[in-house]
């Protein structure tokens, strides 16, 4: 029995995100030997990031733990381990400590951010895409606020409380109406010497409009949600320069600046650098987000027994684009991917991979989110209902649906955030140029 388990083909899936932990358990019947990898010991789901980043949701709540997940597939273990690069002639993945051999190979490592050149900017301006992101932020947003309400200087006091979001897609519209709820209603009366609703709050995209990716009368009911949030909303507009509490602007009619303690970066993603190595590896040229081409069947050309899925993978859709970097695409390929190797190992074939595209949705505060589904494009109430229940339903962990849940009710009833906790140290401007002022406490 022992040998017999020896010789059953090893799969190996790197990355916990959405595909690799959809094509791990679409892979749970199948007669494989399966070894999840990834640096981290958790799924996230990152749609919700943002509000861990304004302590809406603690970071458990979109977290659950690889192996609780995996825990009753018997064919399936997880390793928490670094991937260095890989040796795709022998059939092995190079780790940081030793290396993992393999008959079948997904990769699905994931994105991170993209500066476009300016690798510079992000010491000063913030992505959002891990736990670690949204804690920092979140204690750098709340700290902000902090340090106004001990700051007499106006000038001062309204760069302390100006947060800049540069990008004007789903994550960054998002944020922006999170943040105007968050200085405007859930701390409302918290403070003695400030009034946290006189925080400005912009938006910048190089784009003519925000949601530029959807339908136009989409993008103008986001407009119109934000504007209404009191976020200042500015399009057409190309950043040239961030420095350490300044951004830099210019469009048609000349340059400007804005004096920010807070810049958050929204703009744009690139794939894991895992991506590159593996295209060194094969032979061959990532695109310029870092992506590696695919086949019909996500297949890497010349490696047939490597698929690579999700945010890594160059593979165009019906439009002739690449697909986008969404959940859905990459759980829809992980899926694919699972699916192609219990055919091969049944010696059967595969149709090719086509993605469905359910349609696209993103926030815009309370009661405020703009659907896109086919045919079907709808704002408002409604569609904050739909959003809120896709996402709900995709967390794959019950238990944080019903946290999840319960929490957004609670919110909803009285506009709280009760995960607005600084649990790291977030030095300022205004500490370092006066340390004696304040002692700070951390509470955790």
């Amino acid at each position: 029995m022992a040998n017999k388990q020896a010789k059953r083909p090893r799969v190996v899936i790197v990355g916990g995100g959405f595909g690799g932990l959809h094509a791990a358990r679409a892979l749970r019947h199948a007669e494989v030997d399966l070894t999840l990898v990834d640096r981290a010991n958790f799924h996230l789901f990152q749609p919700l990031l943002y509000q861990v980043a304004t302590g809406g949701l603690s970071p458990a709540n979109i977290a659950a733990p690889l192996r609780g997940i995996l825990r009753s597939q018997t064919n399936a273990k997880v390793l928490q381990a670094e991937v260095d690069d890989f040796d795709l002639d022998r059939r092995r993945l190079l780790l940081a400590e030793g290396e993992l051999p393999y008959d079948y190979l997904i990769v699905a490592a994931g994105s991170t951010h993209s500066y476009f050149g300016h690798d510079e900017w992000a010491e000063h301006a913030p992505g959002l895409k891990t736990l670690d992101n949204a804690t920092e932020i979140r204690a750098q947003v709340l700290s902000a606020f902090e340090q106004a309400e001990r700051i007499e200087d106006p000038a001062e006091r309204r760069r302390l409380l100006t947060f800049v979001i540069v990008g004007g897609g789903p994550t960054g519209v998002e944020m922006a109406g999170a943040l105007s709820e968050l200085s405007r209603h859930t701390l409302k009366g918290e403070f003695r010497s400030i009034d946290p609703a006189e925080a400005r709050i912009v938006l910048i995209d190089a784009s003519p409009r925000v949601l530029s990716v959807y339908p136009e009368s989409l993008s103008e009911k986001a407009s119109a949600f934000l504007d209404r949030l009191g976020v200042e909303v500015h399009t057409g507009v190309r950043v040239t320069k961030i420095t350490d509490d300044c951004v830099e602007i210019e469009n048609d009619t000349g340059a400007s600046s804005i004096q920010a303690e807070t810049i958050l970066w929204a703009a744009g993603v690139a794939a894991s650098p895992l991506a590159r190595r593996l295209a060194d590896a094969a032979g061959l040229q990532a695109d310029r987000a870092g992506r590696v081409a695919v086949d019909e069947n996500l297949s890497l050309a010349g490696h047939d027994e490597v698929m690579v899925i999700g945010d890594m993978a160059s593979f165009t859709g019906k439009d002739g684009r690449p697909l986008p970097g969404v959940a859905p695409v990459a759980i829809q390929q992980g899926k694919h991917a699972a699916k192609r190797i219990k055919n091969l190992l049944r010696g059967q074939p595969t149709k090719p991979f086509k993605y469905f595209d359910m349609g696209s949705m993103a926030t815009v505060g309370r009661s405020a989110a703009v659907v896109s589904m086919g045919k079907l494009k709808f704002a408002g109430f409604f569609a904050w209902l739909t959003w809120l229940f896709v996402h709900l339903m995709q967390l794959v962990n019950f238990q944080n649906r019903v946290l999840v849940l319960m929490q957004w009710a609670w919110s909803y009833v009285t506009r709280g955030r009760s995960a607005r906790l600084i649990t790291r140290t977030h030095e300022h401007r205004a500490d370092r140029a006066a340390p004696h002022e304040v002692e700070e406490a951390v509470a955790g």
